[in-house]
């Protein structure tokens, strides 16, 4: 099954944490928080203005993106977890 967002919404993948401190701790699952850190997937058309024209997003598809801690809403395509959300919930995206 192939996903497709709607408007102005994204598909984002979480990336893993670390799974290491700086100082070499170990972190066990259950005490990691969800990475706030993502590659998206996929990026819908884009929203409509009061004119009704389409305003074009300003990620797409590989980028790597930093969202908020409570952003975006679980599902589950093909087996994968992956994020839905607005772009407004993407805070920016990061260049290596």
């Amino acid at each position: 099954m192939s996903f497709r967002p709607l408007h102005d919404r994204v598909v984002v993948r979480r990336l893993d944490s670390e799974e290491k401190t700086k100082g070499g701790i170990i972190i066990p699952d259950t005490a990691k928080e969800k990475p706030s850190e993502g590659v998206v997937v996929a990026v819908g058309p884009g929203a409509r203005d009061e004119k009704g024209e389409r305003v074009v997003l300003d990620v797409k598809a590989g980028d790597r993106i930093l969202f908020g801690k409570w952003s975006g809403t679980e599902v589950k395509v093909d087996g994968e977890d992956l994020l839905i959300m607005k772009e407004s919930d993407i805070m920016g995206i990061t260049e290596a």
